[in-house]
């Protein structure tokens, strides 16, 4: 039983965040239209960088989007209804497959996102992920 005990607690001291791991949920948002958005987004600490995943369902098929942290705005306590600047330090741009599932990689300074309070994903109008949308999927996030 000890044996067991020490395999599976550093399992669950990392899906928890302890080890510099978060998970967040992606909700829709109301520029999502007739698109089904969920996923996820994990945000891991690496030096003084963060790595950032988000899997994505639910989009238009071979459609470019772009994704950013923002800090907090004023039009709202729920950090995806703010309105808070996006930090273009930490902006990632990919395009989905023929199904509409979205894989984003990318890295930013930790300074850079230290404040942020949300991640925010917007169909993009070109390969470069100029934004086209306010935003078709977002979560609250807290920066490892």
């Amino acid at each position: 039983m000890k044996k067991v005990l020490m395999f599976a607690l550093p399992l669950v001291v990392a899906s928890c965040g302890v080890l510099g791991v978060k998970t967040f949920m992606l909700g829709e948002q109301p520029a999502a239209g007739d698109l089904n958005p969920a996923g996820i987004v994990t945000s891991r600490r690496s030096g003084d960088s963060v790595l950032t995943t988000a899997k994505v369902t639910g989009l238009r098929a071979n459609q470019y989007y772009v994704a950013h942290y923002h800090n907090q705005g004023t039009a709202s306590t729920d950090p995806c209804k703010s309105g808070g600047p996006a930090i273009m330090s930490s902006k990632i741009v990919g395009q989905t497959d023929g199904t509409g599932i979205l894989t984003l990689d990318g890295s930013a300074p930790r300074a850079d996102i230290a404040q942020a309070t949300y991640f925010n994903i917007h169909t993009a109008s070109d390969a470069q992920g100029t934004p086209a949308d306010p935003g078709v999927a977002c979560t609250a996030v807290t920066i490892p």
